[in-house]
Order: structure tokens, then C-alpha cells, then sequence
């Protein structure tokens, strides 16, 4: 991609998304990422309602009159974006490619995060870990993850979710949010699913499309597997097919499911032809309570 078209896309998502956050995001996700606890601010003189479980009382007797400690928000936390570009990034038969809304999205959750004075760092995986950026703050940090998201070509199209949350777990030691952006088409990433979510507060958010779904019927047809390049073809007129396809995908849907909720991964369901913009608003709304 040519730097002037690059910065060009750039722009356009910043403008975008920094306006959403701005006046959508930022209040909301406030509320749901509360930071890390209370810290000591300073002492103050008593007032009548204070809780007197705040009483300093050694500033209290040295100056003969009750003093409070007061606390505030430590509000710094580290916030990960962790996201699958395998082949399947680059599927999408709806509005847009899955790589598209999740850069869009990424964008907006990196901009609440900045505005809330949170670090912000990225893991983006295939089958292996293929860039690590490490949490900063800052508007040049934000405009770096938004080029790297728009222009970054992997080395593998395979998927390991299990290699990422591994990586994950060993380079950032202390406990932070981590948004995983994934289809999560894949297998054996349970142990290291709970594994991570025990240590930091893990979000799932899974993106879709409707073609994953169910087979429109259109004869036959040639479909290629984005991530081992095999080639089938298929013929969607018959209704076995059709059924049987989209029987896969619903026991697919209830098995991840079921895997969230024992582990106790917080999840956002998306997809490419709907607005994302409900989802994660209705999200943040429900860890705000």
C-alpha cells in the first residue's frame, strides 16, 4: 500500500472513530473498567458525614482536631487488544470484511482507553504471534496501532488462540483487560483460556458473518478455505447440504459458548453486516452495573 493512501485510510478511521469514542464511548467505558482500586490522595478536616473508619489518627492528634484520609480512583490500567489476523481476517460477504470491523472497533476501544489515561498495547496472532506492541499511551501510539491495523500482512494464515493467550500470560505480568477479537474458529484453547482469565479480566469479542451461518442456495459453487487454501466444491441447491451446514455451525456456536461461560470470559457477539456500535455500548452498560 502506497504511504499517501495509507495515511489517507488512517485519517479516515481516526476521524471516525475518536469522534465515537469521544462522544459515545468514553462515559461508558469508564464505568465499566473501574481501574485497579482506591489509592491515598490526601487528609482533609473533618466533616460532618464523613466515615469516621477514614479518621487519620495521628494527623488528628497531632493537630487537635479530626482529620480524614481521603481516597481516589486509581484509575491507570493496561488494556490489550489481542487480535486474530489468520486468513479468515479477510472474509466477509456482507457491509464489510471481518478485518475492517475490527480495525474499526479496535480504533474506538484504543481511543476510550487514552481518554481514560489507560496504557494500551497490542498482540496480533495467526498460528503464531506474529507482532507484539507493547502498551503506551498517547495520540502517535494510537495512530501507530491504526496503521499497523490497517496495513500489517501476517507471515501464517493458520489460527493458534492458545499460542497468543500463552505469549499473553508470560509478557504482561501484571493484571490487565484484554479485548480478544477473533472468530475464534479453532481448537484447544480452553486450558489456556481459563488459565489467562484467572490472571487478567479477559472480553471476548467474536466477529462473524452471515455466510458462516448458513448457505444461500445458489447451485454449485467453489469454496476456498482463507487459512489452508484447500479448495471444495459445493453444491448448495440441496437442502442436506444447506441443513447440514448450518447444523455444524450451531453446534459450533454452542460449544465456544459454553466454553465462555465456565471460564467466565465476558462476551460480544458482532457481525459483518450489523452495527457495532449497540453491542459494545449495551456491553459496557452491563459491566457499569
Amino acid at each position: 500500500m502506497e504511504t499517501s493512501e495509507l495515511l489517507k485510510k488512517v485519517r479516515k478511521i481516526e476521524l471516525k472513530t475518536k469522534g465515537l469514542s469521544n462522544h459515545i464511548f468514553a462515559g461508558e467505558y469508564h464505568t465499566a473498567f473501574k481501574g485497579k482500586g482506591m489509592a491515598f490522595s490526601e487528609v482533609r478536616e473533618y466533616q460532618p458525614g464523613d466515615d469516621i473508619r477514614t479518621i487519620d489518627w495521628n494527623v488528628t492528634a497531632r493537630f487537635n482536631n479530626p482529620f480524614v484520609k481521603v481516597f481516589e480512583e486509581e484509575r491507570e490500567m493496561t488494556v490489550i487488544l489481542m487480535i486474530d489476523v489468520s486468513g479468515s481476517k479477510n472474509f466477509g460477504t456482507q457491509n464489510q470484511m471481518k478485518q475492517e470491523l475490527v480495525t474499526e472497533l479496535s480504533a474506538v476501544i484504543a481511543f476510550s482507553a487514552i481518554q481514560n489515561n489507560d496504557k494500551i498495547g497490542v498482540i496480533f496472532f495467526s498460528d503464531k504471534v506474529e507482532k507484539f506492541i507493547p502498551p503506551k499511551k498517547g495520540k502517535s501510539h494510537i495512530l501507530r496501532i491504526i496503521r499497523e491495523l490497517i496495513a500489517f500482512e501476517p507471515e501464517n494464515k493458520g489460527t493458534n488462540i492458545g499460542e497468543a493467550l500463552r505469549y499473553f500470560n508470560n509478557v504482561i505480568k501484571k493484571r490487565s483487560v484484554c479485548f480478544v477479537l477473533s472468530d475464534f474458529i479453532a481448537d484447544d484453547f480452553d486450558a489456556p483460556l481459563k488459565i489467562a482469565n484467572k490472571k487478567h479480566d479477559l472480553v471476548a469479542i467474536r466477529i462473524h458473518d452471515l455466510r458462516e451461518e448458513e448457505l444461500p442456495n445458489v447451485g454449485l459453487v467453489q469454496l476456498r478455505d482463507s487459512e489452508t487454501g484447500q479448495i471444495k466444491w459445493i453444491d448448495t441447491s440441496s437442502k442436506e447440504i444447506r441443513n447440514s451446514y448450518q447444523k455444524s455451525y450451531i453446534e459450533n456456536e454452542k460449544s465456544i459458548n459454553q466454553l465462555f461461560k465456565t471460564s467466565g470470559v465476558d462476551t460480544i457477539q458482532l457481525r459483518t453486516d450489523n452495527d457495532y456500535i449497540k453491542p459494545l455500548i449495551q456491553f459496557f452498560k452491563r459491566r457499569g452495573k
